[in-house]
């Protein structure tokens, strides 16, 4: 190499690796719009993906670095692991006598015994291919289905397996499974709202420049969404849906709650519709760091409440690398970032 150039390059190289690594060691302290505060209540928490109550003080959390799944008293700080011995957890869904945990490539079902240990686990599913993105969030819908977010195993390609890129629908007692939607190229997370139904994030291909933007999505059965047709020229191909909501490209939009009207963080009024909050975890695949944010997201459905159009504004910024979200039953936002140790915020009003 020229030598002159070899100062360029080592700068360019030490640039991105600063990069790369702010969001987990700045030090920053989160940002929150006037009128709230955030805090830290708890770190040490691996590498949390899921965050599901399971009463008003014990909130259950995935530890994908350390494959747990724990539980943790947020007023006490007492600890203890419920599930150990998994492959990359990033889903949990939870009724109170059985858990769905969703691992890489699989589904089981668990018994939680009367000390709230999960035991006698049960596979549903297994064999989905992994790769660049693996199975994410389960949730239990209203009618006692499954559904299963099942990511792309690349960039950009057609799958081998109809399983992956898509929302997938489970029966919670035999694991006879399908397909829900396709074309979700890696959807993270998603919320059941009712009166309405099931709305998610979906996070598209990197390589592209300013294409496409990440999405949120209104869920509509058999639908396609898209990957991997779209395109700059076609960013939604005919004969797939469109997103109800788009945020910055290549920042990965993931996690993502339902505000309850009582909350005392902002939002729509029923009468108006509904306000949902969003992680927006950031991306190696920009430049300058983007992303960081904690959205709301107020979506406004037609009469017929067939089509919903979105606000989305940022909340909170500067807060790491944000990856699951709860509300807690009192209207309380909590939050864990991944990496760093692992981290849990609440945001309240001052």
């Amino acid at each position: 190499m020229n030598r002159h150039l070899l100062p360029v390059v080592t700068l360019f190289v030490t640039l991105l690796l600063a990069r790369q690594l702010y969001p987990y060691v700045s030090g920053a302290e989160p940002t929150v719009v006037d009128g709230y505060h955030v805090e830290r209540v708890a770190g040490g928490l691996g590498g949390p993906t899921c965050l599901v109550w399971a009463n008003t003080s014990h909130l259950l959390i995935c530890d994908r670095d350390n494959g747990q799944i724990l539980s943790l008293n947020v007023f006490t700080d007492e600890r203890r692991t419920l599930l150990d011995g998994l492959d990359r957890p990033h889903g949990l869904a939870f009724d109170g006598e059985s858990a769905y945990v969703s691992e890489a490539g699989r589904l089981s079902v668990f018994t939680v015994d009367t000390s709230g240990v999960f035991v006698n686990g049960t596979l549903l599913v297994e064999g989905i291919p992994t790769g660049n993105h693996q199975t994410n969030a389960v949730d239990l819908l209203p009618n006692g289905t499954l559904l299963w977010h099942s990511g792309s195993t690349c960039n950009i390609c057609d799958e081998e397996d109809e399983r992956n890129a898509a929302l997938l629908w489970v029966n919670a007692t035999t694991g006879e499974h399908g397909v829900l939607a396709s074309g979700v190229r890696n959807s993270f997370d998603g919320v059941w709202v009712g009166g309405h139904g099931y709305f998610f994030t979906d996070n598209g291909r990197d390589w592209e420049g300013d294409h496409p933007d990440e999405e949120l999505n209104f869920l509509i059965d058999g639908a396609a969404y898209g990957w991997p047709d779209d395109d700059p020229e076609h960013p939604v191909p005919e004969g797939t849906e469109p997103p109800i909501g788009r945020w910055t490209p290549h920042t990965s939009m993931n996690g993502l709650d339902v505000r309850p009207p009582h909350s005392p963080l902002p939002g729509l009024e029923p009468s108006e519709g509904f306000t949902l909050y969003a992680t927006v975890y950031g991306s190696w695949n920009t430049l300058l760091p983007q992303g960081h944010e904690i959205l709301r997201i107020d979506v406004r459905p037609s009469a017929d409440l067939n089509t919903y159009t979105t606000d989305i504004t940022r909340f909170a910024w500067d807060a790491g690398t944000p990856l699951p979200l709860t509300f807690h039953p009192d209207g309380t936002l909590y939050y864990a970032t991944f990496g760093n140790g692992g981290s849990l915020f609440t945001i309240t009003a001052v």
